[in-house]
């Protein structure tokens, strides 16, 4: 994946030159993308969405650096259990945008996470502006809710979106759009899209951040 090549180029860019390489350096490229599911998903009901956050994953708590390398960076709720904590997120999110489906044949959704990549404290607070980015993938797929057979094979969700740091993230934090929030809407923004239930979310950008 071209973007894991981002996150190692950026972590030795910040080891040398701290602020200043993040400020002075070429964006990464980041994405939303999925394959749709397919017209046939609209007529489905969800009888409900299963997440999976393997044991195997990393989860950094570091601010020393900007971008801490880890499977999972979360540190903006309190301190507890982050695999807990961003396994709902991803179910909130999922389902949210999974709301509309009226059909009559009961479908879960199985999803595995990958990577979760929020802003930590050191980020949020002093990263240039312009710079951050929530990288968030996943595998999904859809089973028949009764048998359990998978009807729609796994696909990977790249959910990558601009992150707020500095004064931009303190407003919006005052305006009540914090990073869960931001996030739980951008997943949910990007299943309704996978599903034809909503605009297509699928989008590029460069930035700087990981």
């Amino acid at each position: 994946m071209t973007l894991g090549f981002n996150r190692r180029h950026m972590l030795t860019l910040l080891a040398l030159g701290g602020t200043a390489a993040l400020a002075g350096c070429g964006g990464g490229q980041w994405q939303t993308e999925y394959q749709p599911a397919g017209p046939s998903a609209k007529n489905w009901s969800l009888a409900g969405v299963d997440v999976i956050v393997p044991p195997t994953l990393t989860v950094s708590e570091d601010n020393s650096v900007y971008v801490p390398k880890a499977d999972i960076v979360w540190q903006a709720e309190a301190a507890g259990d982050r695999r807990a904590q961003v396994s709902r997120i991803l179910q909130e999110g999922i389902a949210a945008g999974s709301r509309g489906l009226e059909g009559p044949p009961p479908r879960r959704l199985r999803d595995r996470l990958e990577t979760f990549h929020a802003l930590n404290i050191k980020s949020r607070k002093s990263a240039p502006k312009g710079t951050g980015v929530h990288d968030i993938r996943y595998l999904i797929e859809v089973v028949d809710a009764a048998s359990g057979a998978v009807l729609v094979p796994a696909q990977r969700i790249a959910a990558d979106f601009p992150a707020y740091t500095g004064a931009e993230a303190v407003a919006a934090e005052a305006r009540g759009e914090t990073q869960r929030v931001r996030i739980v809407a951008h997943l949910a923004a990007t299943t309704a899209g996978w599903l034809g239930l909503g605009p297509d979310n699928r989008t590029t950008f460069s930035r700087m951040g990981g």
